[in-house]
């Protein structure tokens, strides 16, 4: 589509950032400087790109910024900071009273990407609500669980005040008592402070016109007294005047604190950037890290979780039994990349399975040994591990010191482990799919056994140099996505009945289509679901919660518009003051008679977004096969009779072998009142999906002369992905690699009955994502616990135990869509 990768990220400001620094917890490593005169105490403003390493624990909070006084009673102390349990707190005002303080209700848990966040003070404003605002990545925060503003014209105690106090980046000050605490744990970048002025994010960024996501922008105004301007790109020593370096004009620079530019492990001036650029060597972008929402264990005594520091580029392991493993945040299917880590403290028992890992990215076992294609490369013995479950004789052993070099080609489907730049051959060959590099710690059963492996992806540099071809892993060497803005091809629109002719516009950031397949359901009242196409025409009303035949609704879906559609006053699609959503997908080209299954159908199909509609008339033979047009073979298939009372039949990737209804909570089956088995595996190919056995049962898919609709779906890479996963009964839930940021999550537990549940990111605008929908009910939308996921930069993440989406060793099938490629997202 575009001729040169950096294109996306190039428009429309052309910024490119140079360097981040890590600020490591496990060294208080942070910035600090003292002030020499006072500046503005009512007003002023801080930005700051920020990527997270360690995630709250329920005890230690994460500074950003603020500043505490070295005397006084009470102390001043003004802070801006992540929590324990992962929200953005504001605080101004002393060690014990705080004259300010926000906490917000939204969750700020995404470790696999960048945010941006604005923090704006101006105590002049004659709002109270004015005078203290955050902003995350250009949208302001509105919903905070604690809210106390200033009275106007408050002055800051800490922040830009002279009398002995000192202001910190990456931590909090606490006076005396104790300097600098609760440091903040990974990356920071354009570092911005305007004293004097309240502005808005639009002074440091804006929106991208092609991707829709907010990217950085070159600050151009004045700064005042105090202001300063820090990028850390001046890595020659770790000096004020260096990697501390003010390049605002002002000369206030800031005095770095255990930050190293020394090569190795606690190296701090990253590439790790929020601007995709090709630099000539290993690209600067978002780069991979171990990813915590992928960090997983079996029960028992063990080491339980790897214990991640160090921006989530240390993995540790603790002594005792048991099993776990951690991946990377970031998954490829083609390419050639490399990877390195340091073997640091380390006991490692030959019994045991602990090594470097490289495995599918929807793998969910805690340790290679389940069945799902990946290989470990063992420390203790040298030996390889697939997960056919067999040991085999491979390499060297490994121990303190070794590096451990990764080279995953997934053009050739092969992966090579290095010892200290030796290559140990070739361990695992024939990988298709997306795969991760990580690390795990199985079957040990020695309390000395234990690990520390420190990684390396590229954002540092290299103690070897990659094999010919090979790259860093991160979003700039990423391929360039087919579609880079998911609102181009599928949305998710609230909307408010007015019980007359009303049109809705899916607009997101100038980007809008017509839709091919509208589905609306009622968010405040128990409505039923109301689904149309472009095929079956405009009033042609089919519900999933129900197995009623198509319904001609004249004052239901009247039309379908360039940007949208419009409704009249069909109660369940728009009552008055009732609230909605309407989930669109853009289909396309419809062709009369596609011939290439046994039954002529006809199908508006774009091969790009992976959709089609497709109508038929059955002719009530046992074997048929129908034309979808998506030239790939589908990965789910929803289909439903249009003039007969009969269920939703749903083929889905993640059974292949079975099918299972939209319309009931029901398990997956193989036979019942389909009298046979949509199967999958056999009878769907790049040209047709079909039915084995589907003749003359009252609920099968091919009755002679009843007409029939079935909407088809493809994975196209970074915008859709269809699976299954395994749930782990926690509200630490299972992670679901996507390789994009969602806009829709539909699942349904697949082993067992259970309900099907949609989530979206406009109904659910921010961490926890709790409201849902269910397809198979006409309930109104629900938004509280036991359900919830979290929406991350390249997938999501289940935070209940409930069994419809997380149940202990539960099989789950889902189908999601995307805001954006992972190569482009930010963190949520």
């Amino acid at each position: 589509m575009f001729a040169s990768k950096d294109l996306f990220f190039s428009k429309p400001s052309g910024y490119q950032i140079s360097r981040s620094v890590r600020t490591r917890a496990s060294a208080t490593a942070s910035f600090t400087r003292a002030v020499s005169s006072n500046g503005s105490l009512t007003t002023w403003t801080w930005s700051g790109w920020v990527k997270r390493g360690a995630l709250g624990n329920g005890s230690t909070y994460r500074g950003l910024f603020g500043a505490g006084a070295n005397s006084g009673s009470p102390a001043p102390l003004d802070i801006l900071r992540f929590t324990d349990v992962d929200t953005l707190q504001l605080s101004l005002g002393s060690s014990t009273v705080s004259n300010t303080s926000l906490i917000t209700t939204q969750v700020f848990r995404d470790p696999s990407a960048w945010y941006h966040i604005v923090l704006v003070y101006d105590s002049t404003n004659a709002t109270s609500s004015n005078r203290a605002k955050l902003y995350v990545n250009g949208s302001q925060i509105t919903a905070f669980g604690t809210a106390t503003y200033p009275a106007q014209n408050t002055q800051t105690t800490a922040i830009n005040v002279a009398s002995a106090t000192t202001q910190v980046i990456g931590g909090q000050y606490f006076g005396n008592s104790g300097g600098v605490v609760l440091p903040f744990d990974g990356y920071m970048t354009e570092v911005n402070f305007i004293d004097g002025q309240a502005l808005t994010p639009s002074s440091f960024g804006q929106t991208n016109t092609i991707t829709g996501v907010w990217q950085p922008l070159k600050y151009t105004g004045t700064y005042g007294t105090n202001g300063f301007y820090l990028n850390f790109s001046d890595n020659s020593n770790n000096t004020a005047t260096t990697i501390g370096k003010d390049y605002s004009g002002n000369g206030n620079n800031w005095t770095p604190n255990n930050i190293s530019v020394t090569a190795g492990a606690t190296y701090d001036s990253m590439l790790d950037v929020p601007t995709l650029f090709a630099d000539g060597g290993n690209g600067r972008g978002n780069y991979c890290t171990l990813n915590p929402a992928n960090n997983t264990y079996s029960t028992g005594s063990g080491p339980k979780f790897f214990t991640l520091t160090n921006g989530n580029l240390t993995g540790t392991t603790s002594a005792g039994g048991g099993a776990s493993r951690v991946m990377g945040t970031v998954g490829v299917s083609s390419g050639k990349w490399y990877a390195e880590a340091t073997i640091g403290a380390a006991s490692i028992n030959a019994s045991a399975d602990q090594g470097l890992i490289c495995v599918p990215v929807l793998y969910q076992a805690s340790s290679v040994g389940g069945g799902s294609g990946g290989v470990v490369y063992i420390a203790g013995t040298g030996q390889k591990r697939t997960d056919a479950g067999s040991y085999a004789a491979y390499g060297s052993t490994y121990t303190t010191g070794d590096v451990i070099g990764v080279a995953l080609d997934m053009d050739s489907g092969t992966v090579t482990f290095y010892k200290n730049n030796v290559s140990q051959g070739v361990a695992l060959s024939g990988l298709t799919g997306s795969y991760t590099i990580g690390a795990q710690a199985n079957d040990v059963t020695s309390n000395a056994n234990y690990a520390t492996y420190e990684f390396n992806f590229g954002q540092r540099p290299f103690t070897y140099t990659p094999p010919t071809g090979f790259v860093a892993l991160n979003t700039q060497n990423l391929p360039t996505p087919t579609i880079s803005n998911g609102a181009n091809y599928m949305a998710a629109t609230t909307y408010t009945g007015t019980g007359s002719a009303l049109t809705i516009a899916n607009t997101v950031n100038g980007i809008s289509f017509q839709p091919d397949f509208v589905w609306v359901k009622g968010r405040s009242g128990a409505t039923d679901h109301a689904l149309y196409d472009s095929v079956r025409g405009t009033t042609k009303d089919l519900v999933s919660n129900s197995t009623a035949a198509e319904t001609t609704q004249a004052t239901g879906l009247t039309a379908f518009g360039s940007t949208g559609f419009t409704v009249g006053a069909l109660a369940k699609m728009n009552t008055n003051a009732a609230t909605y959503v309407g989930w669109q997908w853009l289909a396309g080209t419809t062709s009369s008679s596609n011939t290439a299954g046994s039954i002529t159908s006809t199908v508006s199909v774009n091969a790009t977004a992976g959709f089609s509609v497709v109508t038929w008339t059955g002719n009530g033979l046992s074997t048929a096969t129908i034309g979808h047009g998506l030239g790939v073979q589908p990965s789910m298939v929803i289909t439903k009779s249009r003039s007969g009372v009969n269920d939703w039949w749903v083929a889905h990737k993640g059974i292949p072998s079975a099918w299972i209804q939209l319309n009931t909570t029901g398990a997956s089956g193989t036979g019942g009142g389909l009298n046979g088995t949509i199967n999958y595996q056999s009878t769907y190919t790049s040209t047709v999906f079909g039915f084995i056995n589907g003749s003359s049962s009252v609920n099968n898919v091919n009755q002679n002369a009843v007409t029939y609709v079935a909407y088809c779906f493809s994975e196209v890479a970074g915008y859709s992905k269809f699976g299954s996963y395994t749930g782990n009964g926690s509200a630490d839930g299972a992670f679901v690699f996507c390789g994009f940021r969602p806009r829709y999550v539909l699942l349904k537990r697949s082993d067992t009955a259970d309900a099907w549940v949609v989530f979206d990111s406009v109904r659910g605008t921010y961490n926890l994502n709790s409201p849902h929908l269910q397809p198979h009910l006409p309930a109104a939308e629900a938004d509280a616990p036991p359900y919830g996921l979290d929406f991350l930069s390249n997938g999501f993440k289940c935070r209940a135990s409930t069994a419809s989406m997380n149940a202990s060793g539960g099989t789950y099938i889902f189908m999601a869509f995307a805001e954006n490629p992972t190569k482009f997202s930010l963190a949520r």
